[in-house]
């Protein structure tokens, strides 16, 4: 079971996450000092559900497994770049364009 201070960091990063961009579980690990993409998703899993959790998704670029059709109309609100037909089981988002840059200032307290 994570910890109160990783399950807090966790959420705290993905609440910071802008609207229309995406980090993949991994980023949101490397966010706050973690190599630890799956715990990252066992966070998501359960205490994710207040958040924005649609944007966080699989290095995969595949949406939140099994949210497919609760995640699309919040990619679509947002603008957020997607590729494929937009359906359940037909979209993925475009990370290239979507994916959050090690840039932004939420990287800002790790070296990279």
């Amino acid at each position: 079971m994570p910890s109160p201070e990783f399950v807090d960091a966790v959420l705290a990063t993905v609440a910071r996450i802008p609207a229309g961009r995406v980090m993949t579980y991994g980023d949101v690990g490397v966010a706050i000092g973690s190599e630890a993409p799956r715990a990252v998703g066992r966070v998501m899993a359960l205490y994710g559900h207040a958040s924005p959790w649609w944007r966080v998704v699989p290095a995969s670029g595949q949406p939140p497994q099994g949210h497919e059709v609760l995640a699309l109309p919040h990619y679509i609100e947002e603008g957020t770049p997607l590729r494929g037909e937009l359906k359940p089981g037909g979209y993925k988002i475009a990370l290239s364009s979507a994916r959050l840059p090690y840039t932004h200032e939420i990287y800002a307290e790790v070296a990279l």
